[in-house]
């Protein structure tokens, strides 16, 4: 029965990160904003999927970019390859995809565009609770502070993502995010630009 009421303040954001509930919470979120945010990213699970699929279809049609695991992308397009997948997913509503494969890395799609980022080899993993969403979190806070709605800046917020979810499932819950510094993150970032050969 939950029913989220959209502060006043928050009513005229340029970016929106929909988390991941209710298909038909999401778009109660939408639905109270003033205008259309110059980005809308909506993050979703299979459970969503399991019971409503047919609400979940309709918030696609409004948000510009879908992050989901690459399970996840299966099950909602019925195709195992993910590139079949992204093409099904595309056609119904977002223009970019982003698919999260974990300790592998993440894939962002766009029409004919495709992207790779390999995830950071860590020496610990503690706990992964939470690094999709820190990973979402990161995505969507660098493309609000560069302002830039574009596939090229999509793939260095892919990057901030991976760095994002790297510091969160080294500890438990939200405690690592707590104290890392920007100069560990450009760090971290720095290394993931090497191997991933993004400038």
């Amino acid at each position: 029965e939950f029913d989220p009421i959209v502060p006043e303040a928050f009513k005229n954001s340029e970016y929106l990160m929909l988390g991941n509930l209710m298909p038909s919470v999401q778009k109660r979120v939408l639905d109270q904003m003033n205008k259309k945010p110059k980005l809308i990213v909506l993050d979703t699970m299979n459970f969503w999927m399991d019971h409503f699929m047919g609400d979940l279809k309709e918030a696609l049609k409004n948000v510009d970019v879908l992050t989901i695991n690459d399970e996840e992308a299966r099950q909602l397009s019925e195709e195992y390859s993910l590139l079949k997948a992204s093409k099904k997913i595309l056609d119904m509503g977002p223009k970019y995809l982003i698919i999260k494969k974990g300790e592998h890395g993440a894939f962002l799609f766009a029409k004919d565009k495709v992207f790779f980022a390999p995830a950071l080899i860590l020496e610990e993993v503690l706990d992964p609770t939470g690094a999709g969403d820190s990973f979402a979190g990161g995505f969507i806070g660098y493309i609000a502070k560069t302002k830039e709605v574009s596939f090229e800046n999509m793939k260095r917020a892919v990057l901030y993502g991976t760095v994002m979810a790297s510091f969160t499932v080294e500890k438990f819950g939200t405690d690592n995010l707590k104290t890392i510094t920007t100069e560990e993150i450009e760090a971290r970032l720095k290394t993931l630009k090497s191997i991933s050969q993004i400038k």
